[in-house]
């Protein structure tokens, strides 16, 4: 946007304000481009440090996923706050094993993703 400031004729002109009037013209993309503004939020080392490691097993998650399930469109979805929230391991083994039977890959593979999984799981 520019702003400029141009005289007005007699007629226009308000009794408070003398010779004054704001004119704003867009510069179309250019403007866009320069104002492109990204949100960003500010935390603590601790709360950081946090969302580091549960990015960091997410994105395991995501990867052995990819790994049990060799054409992408059988993978599933793996919640972990829904394995969290579980109260023991048992039940969460036995949630992984039910989510996993669609799973072309042998059983002990699955049994190392869901063992590894539970230990990762733990560390949240």
């Amino acid at each position: 946007m520019q702003c400029g400031l141009e005289q007005m004729n007699d007629c226009e002109r308000s009794p408070n304000r003398t010779n004054l009037r704001v004119n704003f013209n867009e510069k179309g993309a250019e403007v866009k481009e320069r104002r492109e503004k990204f949100l960003t939020a500010k935390y603590g080392s601790h709360q950081m440090s946090l969302i580091r490691k549960r990015l960091a097993v997410e994105m395991w998650l995501y990867d052995e996923l990819q790994k049990l399930f060799d054409p992408p469109s059988e993978a599933i979805d793996v919640d972990i706050d829904e394995i969290l929230d579980m109260d023991t391991d048992e039940i969460r083994r036995s949630h992984l094993i039910r989510l996993l039977s669609v799973c072309k890959r042998p059983q002990t593979d699955i049994s190392k993703f869901i063992s590894d999984l539970l230990d990762r799981a733990k560390t949240l």
